[in-house]
């Protein structure tokens, strides 16, 4: 228990500010957290209808990370967990217009028809790279060329990046999107040994694997906001203004009157667009105003049900990812009833389609049918769907990943003189702190620890 209690304001419900108020309330602080929608969990969501089982946001967790590993376990949610099936060992990637599993070991791509023999070299002899330390920082796609060649990025970059950001490696920062190859590069100059070096050292992730819960990743921000004390959220909250002081002055509507309460600190756990709106002072200034240019390209998830003869593909895998030279309407499809059971009512399967992203976003902002109608030759023709789903969901995301781009360094030192100028406000979240659900866990417990 923390001998000096504080009043502290977590701007955001989503996992990370979940989190951070998880933790300050176990440590003994006085928190309460605002946020704007009716609901817990951001970009989390989950819906079950029936026996459907329908991820609108994240569809899988890396497991492995010792801070979610950890608030798992003290959420009481082991037992919840499920492994993703053995079945879903294939990742299928498009090549001259048809799924071919991506090798998943050396020897499996020495014999892959995914690659030509001169990809399969270029990948030898990077092993002979030696490490080198870059004055300045260069595209993904530019980073992953100078180490692999051409067709490496064509056929194996893209679509990763399809299915992680939704994004563009000729725009993505190689150092802020993947610090970690970054580092690698300076520590080993192959890539391959780096990984291989890390693999080896991080025995707490060996093995580890890609995990969900039975009902859904809705479970973990709803058993965070069910240990919080009943008053602790506060939800439908539009956050008017902060004002600095000696105290923090939160002000905020509620839908039908101004409220006004003081905190001894500010923890922001909002993504960029809602820092970007954040207004400071009586005089209502926005030194996070800048944060709007952020990219944060539209992405569109369906969810769609077939009987499970309408579908030709016997799906024996996590999904299947498009490269953007294959010239496709949609950027990949997840093979949800395979990854994890219960998503699909029996003799049906679940997919989930991801169309738009910084490759086609009108495609993502089109009404459902229209969609449908654009993306039904490529499933057609990919996996053998025949006929409409029997079940459909559509949501729409107008700003879904932030694009870690060249020049985000300008990004973070904006959030960091924010910090500066403001004591007591603190910044936290997928902005600033990387995109996936873990890294968001563990930047929530960062966020916790340096209330002090």
């Amino acid at each position: 228990m923390n001998t000096k209690q504080k009043s502290i304001a977590v701007l955001g419900a989503g996992i990370t500010g979940l989190t951070a108020a998880h933790r300050l309330v176990r440590q003994g602080h006085r928190v309460r957290v605002f946020d704007a929608s009716d609901r817990v969990g951001g970009a989390i969501r989950t819906e079950i209808s029936g026996n459907w089982l329908i991820e609108a946001g994240p569809n899988t967790v890396l497991a492995g990370e010792p801070a979610l590993t950890a608030l798992i376990n003290e959420l009481g949610l082991a037992s919840e967990r499920v492994l993703a099936s053995a079945q879903a060992k294939n990742r299928y990637i498009v090549r001259r217009g048809a799924p071919v599993a991506a090798p998943l070991t050396p020897p499996a791509f020495l014999r892959s028809p995914l690659f030509s023999l001169g990809a399969k070299l270029r990948l030898v002899t990077e092993f002979l790279k030696r490490p080198r330390v870059r004055l300045a920082d260069l595209s993904l796609e530019d980073f992953i060329r100078d180490h692999f060649g051409q067709e490496i990025v064509d056929y194996a970059l893209n679509p990763f990046i399809t299915g992680v950001y939704a994004g563009d490696p000729k725009k993505l920062s190689a150092r802020h999107a993947f610090p970690t190859l970054w580092e690698m590069e300076q520590n080993y100059g192959s890539l391959l040994r780096g990984q291989i070096a890390a693999a080896k050292a991080d025995v707490e992730r060996r093995g580890a694997g890609i995990i969900s819960f039975r009902r859904g990743l809705q479970v973990l921000p709803d058993a965070l906001a069910a240990r919080l004390p009943a008053d602790v959220v506060t939800l439908r909250a539009r956050v008017e203004a902060l004002v600095p002081g000696k105290s923090w002055s939160v002000v905020w509507q509620d839908g039908t009157s101004t409220q006004t309460e003081t905190f001894d600190a500010v923890l922001a756990a909002l993504p960029a667009p809602a820092l970007a709106q954040l207004r400071f002072g009586t005089l209502g200034e926005r030194p996070l105003a800048s944060l709007e240019g952020i990219e944060h390209p539209p992405v569109s998830s369906l969810f769609l049900g077939y009987r499970r003869e309408q579908v030709a593909h016997p799906l024996d895998g996590f999904g299947l990812l498009v490269p953007a030279v294959e010239k496709r309407s949609l950027l990949g499809v997840l093979f949800s009833s395979t990854l994890f059971e219960g998503r699909a009512p029996a003799q049906h399967v679940g997919l989930t389609v991801i169309v738009g992203g910084t490759r086609q976003p009108e495609i993502a902002r089109l009404p459902t049918e229209e969609i449908l109608a654009v993306i039904e030759p490529d499933l057609r023709q990919l996996l053998g769907v025949s006929g409409p789903p029997v079940f459909q969901r559509h949501t729409f995301w107008p700003r879904a990943i932030p694009q870690y781009n060249l020049g985000h360094e300008r990004h973070l030192e904006t959030m960091a003189n924010a910090e500066r100028i403001h004591p007591g406000f603190l910044i936290s979240g997928q902005a600033r702190d990387g995109i996936a659900l873990p890294a968001c866990v563990a930047a929530g417990e960062k966020l916790a620890t340096r209330v002090g």
